[in-house]
Formats: C-alpha cells, structure tokens, sequence
C-alpha cells in the first residue's frame, strides 16, 4: 500500500488568509488526508508558513516589529486559526526553520556543481531616497499587460503574469513611496532554467492523462512561453543565505535566496522539522529521498490554487531535475481556480471578503467546511455570496442532516427511552435502503479518491436525504400509534445511519462527525471506515446500546443573521 505524503500551498506570512485561500489549498487538503487516514493509509500531511521574501519584511516594519519577533508571531495566529478549522497537519512547519536553511543551501550547491546556476551582473531598481536597492515587491506600479495599478515587482495580482521589477510602468518604492528610482549594476544567482526546459516538458508530459486539466493547462502554457533563466538571489535582511562557501562575495554582500526557490523546499524542510521532534520514531528521509522505492512507495499529492501553479509545476520541477539526486517529485497536482466574493477576488492585500479569523468568530468551522467543499472551485471561479451561504447551511446542514438527527433521537427518547429501541424485522424497506446506502457510499469514495470534491460533497449529502426519505416513507410517529415495533425498527435504523454519518461525514465536518457518534455509548467502537455489507445491513448500533439527544448540530441562519452578515461585510455584486 502507498504511503500518501501531501502538502497544502504555503500560506504568506503576512496577515490571516481570506477564505478564498482556505478552500484553495489546505482544506481540501485536510478533507483528503483525514479521508485516506480512514481508509488506513499511512497519511503525512505537511504544511507551514512562507516567511521570507518581502511581504514579511514589510508587514514587520509595518507593525513597527524586528522581521523574526513579527513571523513568530503571525505564525502562531495563524496555526491558532487552522486549529479553529480543524485542520489535522502531521505538522505545520515555518520556511525560517534551520532545518530549511540547511536543505535549501544544499539544493543551491548541488545545481551550481551540475552547471545550473551561474553568477551574473544585472541591471537593478535603487531607491537613493531609502539607501538600498528594491527587490521585486519593494517595487510597485502599473502593470503592463492589464494596466492594473497596483502591481507588484514579481507578479501582478490581478492578470497573475509574472514581472520584473523593471517591467512597471511609473514604478514606486513600497518601503518609502519615492519616485526617485535608479537602476545600477550590481550581481546576482541565477537558475538556468533554459538548460532544464527539455527535462520539465517531458516530466509535464509524463503527467498529462493525470493532472487536472487546470493544473496541466498551465504548465503547458508556461512551457509554450518557454523558460528563462531567473534569477534567485535578493537583496533582503530576511532569508535563507547564500552560503559563504560557495559564493563568499555574494554572502560578504548579504544576498538571500529569493523566498520562490526557498519556499517549495520548505515542504522537505517542515517534514524534517517534524521528524526532528522524534527522531527515534519518524524518518523525514524515508518520505523524500528515494521513496519511490521499496514495498511502501511513496504518492505525492500537493493543493494549490492556480496563481501558485507554474511555481510548482514548472520552476520547483526544474530545480529538484537540476539537483540529479532522487528527491521525490509531485505525482498529482491539485488546482483550484478563485472562489470570489460577489464576483470580485478575494485579496488579502486589500482586505477584500470573509478572513478566516473572522469566520470562526461568526459560525463553527464545520459550516464554513462543508460549504467551501461543497461550492470548491475545481473547474471554474465559484462566487461566494451571504444568501448561497445561508441557504447552503440552512437545507444542507440544519434540515437535511441537523433535522434528521433531532427528529430521530428526540423521537426515540420520547417513546421508547434513552436505549435503542428492541422490535421489529427488517424488510423490503430496509433491503432497498441499504442497497441505496451502499451505492451512494460507494459513489461518495469514488469521489474522494478521484479529488472531486464537489462531487463528493453532494454525494454525502445524498447520503444524508436518503435517511430522510426513509424517515418520511416509514413514518414512525404514525407507526407508533399501531405497531410499536415496526416504529422500534424504523427508528433503530435511522440511528444506524446517524451512526454510518458520523464515521463517513468525518473528513468534512469532524466536529459534527464527533458530536454524532459520542450520542451512542459504544464501548468498542473502532470503526474507521463502513465496508458496503455494513452500509447495506445497517446494525453496528445495535438494540439496548445507550444513547443520548446532542444539542442542535446546526442552527439556522435567520434573515436577520443574513442581513447583518451582508451590513459586516459588503454584499453586492462587483
């Protein structure tokens, strides 16, 4: 059985992530590790901050804070929010970690000794009213593919093309405003890409029939574009240095390696992090170097959405071929395009839509899981609006699944007390409810295995009307009036499917999962997954087991709630 190692895009330093972010990257992420952990795969879910680069730096001198005393701190805020989202990271990492330092220095040495990294001098943007030159995102302005104004000197954020600092029009320094800008000489690394496009486009060929469409579409795009030697060195106070003994004037000038070639490596970094905390019992090697040998071979799955795409499918490509040494490479890429906000990008810069912080302040995280699932923008932009928010939580998960708990167990305790109630034989109902059972849960894990996330989203909640269907069919509360034990078993077998909810809901909304499997007091309940004879049969609750009424999974949003959501934070097309 394959060993499953997944990483999630790692979120900047700089400021709590947005929900767009969320859904585009770690909570699929996290729905696909908890589910393979279920199936009993051995999972290793990885993740960590991106602290170098200039976001950082400017965010510490924002706040006015040294740029390592700010990245401790953010860093903690936000674990505390994944936390709150319950998102299950084997461990969640920091990209200023020694362990990263180390491997990415390594990675350097190994590409200049294979002939892919050469030292040149290049032309440069100097800011004399700061005293230092401008890194890319020091330097903002006009982007001039789509006239955007704020772009920065690396990317623009709206057409997502990648610049150079000298490619703006009426370019400014972000640190100070000026105008006053230079451009002088001065020496940097950089990665020979062009002597490495060869190796890439047969690797991305490789993984054509594989990859999502989104994820393979852009690669190509890249490719067709061609790749062109970049450069990886800034001049930053905060980064992973170029090592002094391979290039001593370089490091005597206080270079850093530019925060998109260190980032990537930090997914090894973190899984040494991690395996540094007990190194007697998790080898980070085994996981990296090699895995693609022996019995337990190892898949990679990695998250994104598409703005990090060419970045891992094209430039950390290049970098881990360039090494000639058998670190592993990503098998699958998962890409996600935007989810929107009334039609408009999400934007941490311009603190654009619902923050995740924010989100958790409002509702419990298992409403926000379930609906990013459910509305993921795997083949197109998907728009969040407070009225699909609030209709999603009020059917999906207050009636359809909410209700359907209440009405059983409440009902239940009424008449027959606080045991699973004895009486009855299953049959045709029953028979045809659990075939039905069982081949909505096959059609669910097809979905999760294949990370189709919307489908799989609907798929459980099919899974969850079925049992409400059965309910308004049987009718227990007429059922009772004359034939106690055709109520009993109606009853004990909507707890059964309480039950098979709790186990298979688990990698969407594992809060509620918890709440609805602790209501039975199962001594021995172990199960980690429902095999098709379990789903089809429908007796792991047995009579006599004790039970109790959990309070409300899930209240509904009122019209109120919507209007005040909406008076918050905006909501109107764009």
């Amino acid at each position: 059985m394959a060993r499953h190692l997944i990483t999630s895009a790692l979120p900047y330093i700089n400021g709590i992530k947005h929900l767009g972010n969320m859904v585009g990257s770690m909570l699929p992420a996290d729905v696909y590790s908890r589910y393979l952990r279920q199936r009993g795969h051995d999972v290793l879910y990885i993740c960590a901050t991106d602290e170098h680069g200039t976001p950082a730096e400017l965010a510490a001198k924002e706040r006015g804070l040294p740029v390592d005393v700010f990245c401790g701190q953010a860093h903690d805020a936000q674990k505390a929010v994944y936390d709150g989202f319950a998102l299950a990271f084997d461990y969640f990492g920091r990209s200023s970690s020694a362990q990263n330092r180390e491997i990415t220095q390594h990675f350097a040495r190994k590409l200049h000794e294979n002939g892919f990294i050469e030292e040149r001098s290049i032309r440069q943007v100097y800011s004399p009213a700061d005293g230092r030159f401008l890194p890319d995102r020091y330097v903002e302005g006009t982007c001039p593919h789509c006239g955007y104004d704020k772009a920065r000197g690396d990317q623009c954020e709206n057409c997502t093309r990648v610049l150079d600092p000298t490619d703006l029009i009426n370019p400014r320094s972000a640190i100070s405003g000026s105008t006053d800008l230079e451009v002088r000489e001065t020496k940097h690394l950089f990665l020979l890409q062009s002597k490495l496009e060869s190796e890439v486009r047969e690797w991305v060929a490789r993984h054509d029939k594989d990859w999502p469409q989104l994820a393979s579409s852009i690669a190509h795009k890249w490719l067709t574009e061609g790749l062109h030697d970049r450069a990886i060195t800034r001049d930053l106070d905060w980064g992973v240095p170029v090592p002094a003994d391979t290039w001593p004037e370089l490091a005597a000038e206080g270079k850093v390696f530019y925060v998109w070639f260190d980032a990537p490596i930090e997914y090894i970094g973190a899984t040494k992090e991690w395996s540094d905390q007990d190194p007697e019992n998790r080898d980070w090697k085994s996981w990296w170097y090699e895995a693609d040998q022996g019995e337990n071979p190892v898949r990679y799955t990695e998250f994104m959405a598409k703005d990090n795409v060419p970045f891992h499918t094209v430039m950390f490509p290049a970098t881990e071929l360039g090494i000639r040494e058998p670190w592993k490479m990503v098998d699958y890429v998962k890409a996600f395009n935007w989810l929107t906000y009334y039609g408009g990008k999400f934007s941490t810069s311009q603190k654009r839509g619902v923050f995740t912080d924010q989100a958790l302040e409002i509702l419990p995280a298992d409403y926000w899981r379930y609906f990013l699932i459910a509305n993921a923008p795997e083949s197109d932009d998907s728009s969040f609006t407070w009225e699909h928010f609030t209709a999603t939580v009020n059917k999906d998960l207050a009636d359809t699944l909410g209700n359907f708990v209440n009405r059983v167990l409440s009902f239940s305790k009424k008449r027959f007390g606080d045991e699973v109630p004895v009486g009855g034989t299953p049959g045709e109902a029953e028979t045809r409810l659990g075939e039905q059972i069982a081949e909505l849960l096959a059609e669910y894990e097809g979905h999760m295995e294949s990370l189709q996330f919307r489908k799989a989203a609907a798929a459980l909640r099919a899974l969850w009307s079925a049992g409400n269907s059965y309910l308004e069919e049987k009718a227990p509360w007429l059922q009772i009036k004359t034939d106690k034990d055709a109520a009993a078993l109606t009853l004990r077998t909507a707890m059964n499917l309480i039950h098979l909810y709790a186990v298979v809901s688990e990698p969407l909304i594992p809060a509620t999962a918890k709440a609805m499997r602790e209501a039975f007091a199962l001594g021995d309940d172990t199960a980690a997954w429902v095999t098709a004879d379990e789903a089809k049969s429908l007796t792991s609750v047995p009579s006599g087991t004790a039970f109790t009424v959990p309070p409300v999974l899930f209240a509904k949003l009122t019209d109120e709630d919507l209007d005040n959501y909406k008076t918050r934070f905006g909501g109107q097309e764009q």
